[in-house]
């Protein structure tokens, strides 16, 4: 219960949070500083867009979300799915090692890992093309 009070918390937050238009930035609004790397070296690091793209998951704006950092999309479809998981593993008592054998894990890293590498590669694209954010 206690993951999926976690979950339920980071997406609460998510969409409380307005997403900065730019594709950059909504974190700031849990006071958080600017990214350095956007200010020293010019492009995003690899987190960049991460609340942004949340925040517009949050608010069940999909397409944005997935545009401004596709795996900020991925990781928070992962918060929403295992939310749902943990409630049920708490009403029903089952195991969670019952729901994970769903889930090949030898064939999941390496592909989370690769769509990481991906989507910063997306990131940076959309931002040196100017075409960073989502109004």
């Amino acid at each position: 219960m206690l993951i999926a009070v976690g979950c339920l918390t980071l997406l609460v937050t998510a969409a409380i949070l307005t997403p900065n238009p730019t594709g950059i930035g909504t974190h700031m609004g849990l006071g958080l500083p600017e990214c350095s790397w956007i200010r020293n070296y010019g492009i995003p690091c690899p987190t960049c867009g991460m609340t942004t793209s949340f925040s517009w998951f949050a608010r069940g704006n999909i397409v944005a979300s997935f545009y401004v950092q596709p795996m900020g999309a991925l990781l928070a479809f992962m918060a929403a799915v295992t939310f749902w998981a943990g409630i049920y593993i708490a009403v029903t008592g089952r195991a969670a090692y019952q729901l994970l054998r769903f889930i090949p894990a030898r064939y999941i890293v390496f592909p989370i890992v690769a769509f990481g590498l991906l989507a910063w590669c997306w990131k940076i694209f959309i931002h040196l093309h100017g075409i960073d954010g989502w109004r």
